[in-house]
């Protein structure tokens, strides 16, 4: 026979597992992508766990009513440690760029950093900056893991 406390602290754990399972399908999975009223943008990716040397593709999409315009052909994509150091932006010429509302645009990331090494494992930050109509800041970042 169970005792008591051992069936109540198993019950509590399958309740707290499954809340948390759900919590992290509905908050990991669709904040991505966000349609807003006025100026927005998303990031994409095909998956948030990505295997060591797996190409990674990044859509950054205009979710926003109003065009979004960037100071270079890289649409303001960094790819940064989550300690803020930078470990990849693409190289880009410096001419303006648009993207239009539901306008996309696709790089692809080899996990190999600005200086030459390959990204090591753990979690990475994808963020880009914009600016709508009046100037003001647009920006959007996900996080994703790089695993062995």
């Amino acid at each position: 026979m169970l005792s008591k406390s051992l069936v109540i602290f198993v019950g509590i754990g399958i309740i707290s597992g499954l809340l948390f399972g759900i919590y992290l399908i509905d908050v990991k999975n669709t904040s991505q992508l966000v349609y807003v009223e006025g100026s927005g943008i998303s990031i994409l990716t095909e998956k948030f766990d990505f295997k060591k040397g797996e190409e990674i593709k990044i859509t950054i999409m205009n979710t926003g009513t109003v065009p979004i315009s960037f100071s270079d052909a890289s649409y303001g994509l960094r790819i940064t440690g989550l300690s803020g150091m930078l470990m990849y932006s693409p190289t880009s010429t410096q001419v303006l760029s648009e993207l239009k509302p539901n306008e996309e645009v696709t790089f692809s990331w080899d996990q190999i950093n600005n200086d030459g090494d390959s990204a090591l494992e753990g979690l990475y930050k994808i963020s880009a900056k914009g600016f709508d109509e009046n100037g003001e800041k647009v920006e959007r970042s996900t996080t994703i893991t790089i695993w062995k």
